[in-house]
């Protein structure tokens, strides 16, 4: 358990993908660049590429993150952030999506 002051440390964000590519080396991992309207994206690095065999379906969805977590480089790579989303043990898989008409960088209550 943790307490709420711990949770609401926690800067959940809508951010929109705007480009993904396959990390090389790798057959887990995407390179995402997400506009979270501040000026410049970022780039994620996550682990969700067996969900997404077409990585193109990514493009221009807009997805709930954790934005300040502090960086992660991973195979080389520095990731600004970590992708929501939930799985089930039986294969189930789900990124977390906003409303469409909710903007990049809006941040959750």
């Amino acid at each position: 358990m943790i307490s709420y002051d711990e949770f609401a440390k926690v800067e959940i964000r809508v951010g929109k993908i705007l480009s993904v590519e396959k990390v090389p080396d790798s057959q887990k991992l995407l390179k995402l660049s997400v506009d979270f309207a501040e000026g410049a994206p970022r780039q994620i690095i996550s682990g969700i590429a067996k969900y997404f065999l077409d990585t193109a379906t990514l493009v221009g969805k807009k997805v709930m993150f954790a934005t300040n977590i502090e960086p992660r480089v991973i195979l080389g790579l520095e990731s600004n952030g970590m992708i929501l989303a939930v799985s089930t043990e039986d294969g189930k898989f789900s990124l977390l999506e906003p409303s469409p008409e909710i903007p990049e960088g809006t941040k959750a209550k």
